[in-house]
């Protein structure tokens, strides 16, 4: 079956076309950046795969979507976005999906949203309905699947919670931990998605899908304590506001800011299933909670966490258009630039593409954590996403408050964008020539609070790249 995925850089996205292609269906992959999209990891399947690009708030940008395709898969949100009204560029990007695909042979469209059982929605929820709303059609029958916290490694809830618990030994927290939720595992998610299509009796059907357990957050945190053999303690306290309670998440975790809360916003709200056969008819076992909590760290302990909430990109990334600076700039920008002979490429290369996350960074770890901290401060990423994979990576991949540009072992050459908060932008670059390690480190400042930060780092620098320039290069 020839099957068009959208959001497929996204958490979901990424592991459902795995998935389909192991189904043995043709795949067009719909980005708004080829750049973004790794085809090493598909390299036994590329005849499989055809890449385009679109953008849904962009009409001109929708005439490469073929005729032929006979399913669909509509995988879009913007959740974390902080740029402007997000509920009405949502419906806007699902009208335009629904008017491109009226005009394809499509038979099928599959939605992905969540569970909108209560009469009173938050704001995200609200947005997610509107975009079911939205699309419907005549031409094509929509299949709508509505999933609550869907825990896997790698997602936003399993990482919220276990920056909370892992840290906290005592938590003071707001009264929305006695929401009561149904939490999913990311295996029945996938199991749901992949079930349904082509499945005639699915048509124009929405599913609650969930798993065995009804449980308030505050269980979610204490049931994760009692697998990882932790003693926590949570008070609930009534006086925490709802800005107060998303810097509390924002700080503690390493979600952003926005959302957190928006997180905040639809955790005040239960989201519990309603029962259908859906399962039973797909002959899909559901998980416990627990038991998704297991498989989770089963991925971790094997370093294969295929995708990551981390490396979604929000609006604001693709409107700066990042990818065109592939190519490092040099005119108005200040270098730091250093190089040393190494004596073994491998084992360098091998120590490049570790950086970051649990590795560090090799020289004055301390420094990067303030910095971090800082950035938190300042409302930036800060240094708590860490990486998906210890020693891979891929052009998307986020590690700590950096994100990846370019990532090619064979040609000895990693790039690296800075997405902590600046006055200005930041590269830092990695390759091996001829024996000799490059380490390059470029920012283009911003008016003149650029130059003052520049001048301002500029001795840590001579401190933290030279220090890290050795140990990469093993000396």
């Amino acid at each position: 079956m020839k099957i068009f995925l959208t959001g497929v850089t996204g958490y979901i996205g990424k592991r459902l076309l795995i998935q389909l292609l192991e189904e043995g269906h043709h795949v067009v992959c719909s980005v708004r950046d080829k750049n973004r999209f790794g085809l090493k990891l598909f390299k036994e399947k590329l005849n499989q795969i055809e890449v385009i690009e679109n953008d849904f708030l962009d009409v001109n940008s929708l005439n490469t979507i073929p005729q032929d395709i006979e399913a669909a898969y509509y995988l879009i949100h913007s959740m974390s976005s902080s740029e402007g009204d997000f509920q009405e560029k949502e419906k806007i990007s699902a009208e335009n999906f629904r008017h491109a695909l009226e005009k394809t042979s499509v038979k099928q469209v599959i939605f992905l949203t969540g569970i909108i059982n209560e009469q009173k929605l938050s704001k995200h929820l609200q947005s997610r309905k509107n975009v079911e709303e939205a699309l419907k059609s005549s031409v094509y029958s929509l299949t709508s699947l509505r999933a609550g916290i869907i825990v896997g490694s790698g997602s936003a809830s399993f990482e919220i919670i276990r920056d909370l618990v892992e840290k906290l030994p005592v938590m003071i927290t707001p009264k929305w931990l006695n929401t009561k939720c149904q939490p999913i595992a990311i295996r029945n998610v996938m199991q749901f998605l992949v079930g349904v299509l082509g499945k005639e009796f699915t048509y124009n059907q929405n599913y609650d899908i969930a798993g065995t357990d009804i449980l308030t957050y505050k269980e979610m945190l204490l049931q994760y304590a009692e697998i990882r053999g932790l003693k926590r303690h949570i008070f609930i306290v009534p006086v925490m506001t709802p800005k107060l309670s998303s810097y509390w998440l924002y700080f503690v975790t390493s979600t952003s800011y926005f959302l957190a809360k928006n997180l905040v916003d639809s955790m005040k709200i239960d989201v519990v299933a309603q029962q259908n056969t859906l399962a039973e008819q797909l002959n899909i076992h559901l998980f416990s909670y627990q038991e998704a909590i297991r498989q989770a760290f089963d991925k971790i302990k094997q370093n294969d966490v295929l995708s990551s909430w981390f490396d979604s990109f929000s609006n604001q990334f693709h409107s700066r258009q990042v990818w065109q600076y592939l190519e490092v700039p040099d005119e108005g920008c200040f270098k730091d630039v250093r190089e040393i002979k190494v004596d073994d490429e491998a084992a360098t290369l091998e120590r490049i593409f570790s950086i970051g996350g649990k590795t560090g960074w090799y020289y004055a770890d301390f420094l990067w954590r303030i910095r971090g901290f800082l950035d938190k401060l300042f409302g930036g990423v800060g240094l708590r996403r860490g990486r998906r994979n210890v020693n891979h990576l891929e052009a998307g991949d986020s590690v700590d408050f950096w994100r990846v540009l370019y990532a090619d072992r064979d040609k000895k050459r990693l790039l690296l964008f800075a997405e902590m908060k600046l006055p200005g932008e930041a590269w830092l670059e990695f390759k091996i020539k001829n024996g000799i390690l490059h380490q390059e480190a470029t920012f283009r400042p911003l008016g003149l609070s650029g130059r003052l930060y520049w001048y301002s780092v500029l001795p840590f620098h001579g401190l933290i790249f030279n220090g890290m320039l050795k140990k990469l290069a093993g000396k």
